[in-house]
């Protein structure tokens, strides 16, 4: 089997190719061929050695990413009864290791894939759809009615976040640039504005209900003075959540931090908004395995539309 490592925290030259040994499952595990694996913001970060799970794997060097999979059961262990060889399975896992053409994954982190739902948008729905959901209903708390702002709406979790909070019944106000205005407006977004145009943004102010904040940082802090008096902004960058909390406990607002979390019953229900035709999951690109450095790379850039994947069988979209 093939796997995408990273042999130490750098920049993107540390993602080595390399090969090993099937290795058999555990009793409580499903052994996979990958069909594809989702590249998100959280695998750049840990291969740049910064975040939760630099921390958490930093001991475990070489270690392959890749939280997202979707993939063909190969073998199951002994305790294994919910699946069967030759099912296609997608989910999120909490130990990485979707880099690879064939990866070892916990049964209860995987769930079965709709027929009708391809192999590219189950590998790239669990972890963005369920940080989006989480985001916006579990720690947000967003309710019909409400105002929610959406900053890289264009993004992975943005432009599912951007669905799931109009079909709640909130009014949706996108920041994205110019580019990606009508990619927004079609999937729902009732505004949408440029986050360069300082005076859009300002003319916001006080109309905001709850700010979902996926960069952090200085348009964290804009965004937090978009809210209205008692307004509160979920953070996902957890890294820039205290600065910006500092500055909200002077304004009577709340500012939270989020970690996605396993959710077997949300992701369901995710699948089923995709199967049914009412969620869409815009897949940008697909890199072959051994060009994972190009996606991270092109993630890290801050500009992709949608979700990025890695193909261990090749090919290249």
């Amino acid at each position: 089997m093939a796997q995408l490592q990273i042999t130490r925290f750098g920049g993107v030259d540390v993602l080595q190719l390399t090969e090993k040994e099937l290795p058999a499952p555990a009793a409580d595990q499903v052994l996979l061929d990958v069909l594809f694996a989702s590249v998100n913001p959280i695998d750049a970060k840990t291969r740049a050695g910064l975040g939760w799970a630099a921390q958490k794997f930093k001991d475990a060097l070489p270690w392959t990413p890749g939280f997202d999979v979707c993939g063909v059961v190969r073998a199951v262990g002994s305790a294994v009864s919910e699946f069967s060889v030759g099912q296609r399975v997608c989910g999120m896992t909490s130990g990485g290791g979707a880099y690879a053409s064939a990866m070892l994954a916990p049964a209860a982190e995987l769930l079965p894939v709709p027929k009708n739902i391809t192999h590219a948008q189950a590998a790239a729905l669990p972890l963005a759809g369920l940080t989006a959901r989480q985001g916006l209903f579990e720690f947000g708390q967003l309710q019909a009615g409400e105002t929610v702002l959406i900053s890289a709406a264009a993004g992975g979790v943005g432009h599912i976040a951007v669905q799931l909070a109009k079909q709640a019944g909130a009014t949706v106000i996108a920041t994205a640039s110019e580019t990606n205005h009508d990619f927004l407006l079609t999937l729902g977004a009732d505004k949408v504005v440029d986050y360069h145009d300082t005076d859009a943004m300002a003319a916001l102010t006080g109309q905001i209900d709850l700010v979902f904040d996926l960069v952090g940082f200085d348009s964290g802090l804009t965004a937090l003075s978009l809210l209205n008096a008692g307004g509160r902004q979920v953070t996902v960058p957890t890294i820039a959540v205290p600065a910006i909390k500092a500055v909200a406990d002077t304004q009577g607002k709340t500012v939270s931090g989020m970690l996605v979390h396993q959710d077997p019953d949300g992701l369901a229900a995710l699948l089923a908004l995709c199967a049914a035709g009412k969620l869409q999951v815009h897949v940008n690109r697909i890199y072959p395995l051994a060009e994972g450095a190009k996606a991270h790379q092109a993630i890290e850039s801050g500009r992709t539309r949608g979700k990025l994947l890695l193909d261990p069988r090749g090919q290249e979209l």
